[in-house]
């Protein structure tokens, strides 16, 4: 069989076969009496062998050795054929992440397309201050995606920081995907998904948070509790009055029950009936009910110390009450707070 009906059959450029000749892959095993290439049935064979061998992503070097090495086993071949092509495929998924982000940030022109990819190159960068400059300088360029993914990600503080900023001021609502992360099953993770989502403002941002109030990872309650609090959610409060008992972020937790009693009352969502003023006398009330089952004598102090963030005639009650304590520590504790209550 001439070169040219070898190359129609195996579906191969007759380019390609010469190639092939050349390193020694394949060579026919006749000539016509013109001097034309003549392929026997076992050199075609041969060919689709190669062919085979190539569209698993062997080298032709590679394929060479297979073929004419007696002792050849494929284990080891296929098994870094396999790290090779999951290699590959990493590369081509963060490859069609970079492009997706760039199609999100709608650039107008070439030049804005070059600034979204620095931009994004630089929030990849091994310096903690590259990244943080980045974020800083991202505005609306950045999408929301790319940002939630440098959140998640960053175990830098300050770096963290100026991403979550960048993060509430993004044109986009990246709630849901910050949301999606309260559920990896790295603790880490999810702690830097509520904290991004307690410096976000808007009612989304606050539905999350408040299905956050019932996870399991008590990492999670402690920043979405005091969150909540600040934005006058008295769903909160028992969150909040547990952090202040078990000394777990317990200064956040009492500035937020302050607010919950502040002059500007809770902002409606679950507040109980009975007006503003039941609404601010709730945090003490509920602190109060707590001291009242406490026997801890650490948390009973600690829980008596945030009487005094909380403003309003309930909590000052509170303390004329528990400075007549038989905890000689509580009832020190209430008198001085009430001391300095009375002198502002």
């Amino acid at each position: 069989m001439l070169i040219g009906e070898v190359a129609r059959r195996a579906g191969v450029s007759a380019r390609m076969l010469r190639h092939y000749e050349a390193l020694g892959l394949v060579s026919p095993s006749g000539r016509t009496g013109s001097g034309y290439r003549e392929y026997s049935g076992e050199d075609i064979r041969r060919i689709f062998h190669i062919e085979s061998l190539r569209s698993l992503g062997l080298t032709l070097r590679e394929i060479g050795r297979a073929l004419d090495d007696p002792g050849f086993t494929p284990t080891a071949l296929v098994g870094d054929l396999i790290d090779r092509t999951r290699e590959r495929i990493a590369g081509e998924t963060e490859l069609l992440h970079r492009l997706g982000r760039i199609a999100a940030a709608d650039p107008a022109d070439w030049e804005d397309a070059l600034h979204v990819v620095a931009l994004l190159h630089a929030l990849r960068s091994t310096s903690a201050g590259v990244r943080q400059r980045a974020a800083l300088s991202s505005g609306d360029e950045v999408p929301a995606e790319a940002l939630v993914e440098a959140v998640l990600a960053e175990a830098d503080p300050h770096a963290a920081g100026a991403l979550r900023w960048a993060l509430a001021r993004s044109g986009d609502d990246p709630t849901a995907l910050l949301a999606a992360g309260l559920d990896s099953p790295e603790a880490v993770v999810r702690e830097r998904a509520v904290r991004a989502l307690a410096g976000m403002p808007g009612p989304a941002a606050a539905g999350a948070l408040h299905n956050a109030l019932a996870h399991t990872d008590p990492a999670v309650r402690r920043y979405a509790a005091p969150a909540l609090g600040a934005r006058g959610v008295v769903e909160a409060l028992p969150a909040l009055v547990d952090m202040i008992a078990a000394g777990e972020n317990d200064i956040d937790a009492a500035d937020a029950l302050g607010a919950l009693a502040g002059p500007a009352g809770p902002d409606g969502d679950g507040a109980p009936d009975g007006g503003a003023d039941a609404a601010a006398d709730r945090p003490a009330a509920t602190l109060v009910e707590r001291l009242a089952h406490e026997t801890d004598a650490a948390a009973r102090g600690r829980l008596t110390q945030a009487l005094g963030s909380v403003p309003g005639a309930g909590a000052a009650r509170a303390l004329r009450e528990l400075s007549r304590d038989e905890d000689p520590a509580v009832a020190m504790t209430a008198a001085y707070l009430l001391r300095l209550r009375e002198a502002t």
